[in-house]
């Protein structure tokens, strides 16, 4: 009988977990299935049991439910607790459910797979929301000279930064405010925020970006978001992402079978699957 995971969400049928999964498996010829389900808005938990009692060993959680999976663990990992969200769920042997956060690193990966260097880098990082608490802690270990956070309402950006002034070792300068304090230029910025969804773009300065910068965008699509399409007409690549998706999946599969996949050719696979349906 194969090992059953899933991803929780609602909706969920945009999805493309089940479809990175199981190339992911492919690779080693794993025994799993991975299926995505719509769970209820109002009983996440319940759905995690059912899941759970119909033999389920672990799962990623999307929207919205990241900051349930974050209550109902057992266990937590100390990056999932320092971001309140938990997106991936692991049924231990003793019957208890472990929590992780893999964003992060998705990103930081993604970063590195396109050869940023964040050692030394003076980074920006655009929203305050659930998304950007998950990548500030892996940003930090990276050792950049600047994080700032910066998001439409400033005092919530600030008490971010000082959520995770602990970890800041000195060597990065690590604030928070509103984006009319953002002063650049910056060699990577982040778009955190969910205004590409809408089409809209944060209200930034045209001397945001440091020659050679990169934008980064954790929205993907066919056609590239308004952000990342305004930053390349001020001389930043782009870069979008799907690379994110591949990476942070990449990890939790890691948590499940002691396995680190290939990702390369399922980033291929998805760009290409985008291409086409463009």
């Amino acid at each position: 009988m194969s090992d059953r995971y899933c991803v929780f969400g609602h909706p969920i049928g945009h999805s493309k977990s089940p479809q990175i999964h199981t190339a992911f498996a492919a690779q080693s010829a794993d025994t799993m299935t991975y299926t995505a389900i719509e769970a209820p808005k109002d009983d996440f938990a319940g759905a995690w049991r059912e899941f759970v009692a119909a033999g389920g060993r672990g799962a990623n959680v999307t929207v919205p439910f990241k900051e349930d999976a974050f209550r109902l663990c057992e266990e937590l990992s100390p990056r999932a607790r320092r971001a309140g969200a938990v997106n991936t769920l692991v049924l231990g042997k003793d019957g208890r459910t472990f929590g992780d956060t893999t964003d992060g690193i998705g990103l930081v990966r993604d970063l590195q797979y396109h050869g940023v260097i964040l050692a030394g880098a003076r980074v920006l990082v655009l929203g305050a929301g659930g998304a950007v608490r998950g990548v500030i802690e892996p940003l930090l270990a990276e050792g950049p000279a600047e994080v700032m956070i910066a998001n439409r309402t400033a005092e919530k950006a600030a008490g971010l930064a000082t959520d995770f002034a602990a970890l800041n070792d000195g060597q990065t300068r690590l604030h928070g405010g509103g984006f009319d304090a953002v002063t650049g230029p910056f060699d990577v910025v982040v778009n955190g925020t969910s205004a590409s969804l809408g089409g809209d773009l944060p209200p930034l300065p045209d001397d945001l970006f440091a020659p050679g910068a990169t934008a980064y965008d954790m929205m993907y699509g066919a056609k590239p978001t308004v952000f990342l399409v305004w930053a390349s007409e001020r001389g930043a690549r782009p870069v979008d992402g799907l690379g994110m998706l591949v990476e942070q999946a990449a990890e939790s599969f890691y948590q499940w079978r002691q396995r680190r996949p290939d990702t390369a050719p399922v980033r291929e696979m998805l760009r290409q699957a985008l291409t086409d349906n463009a």
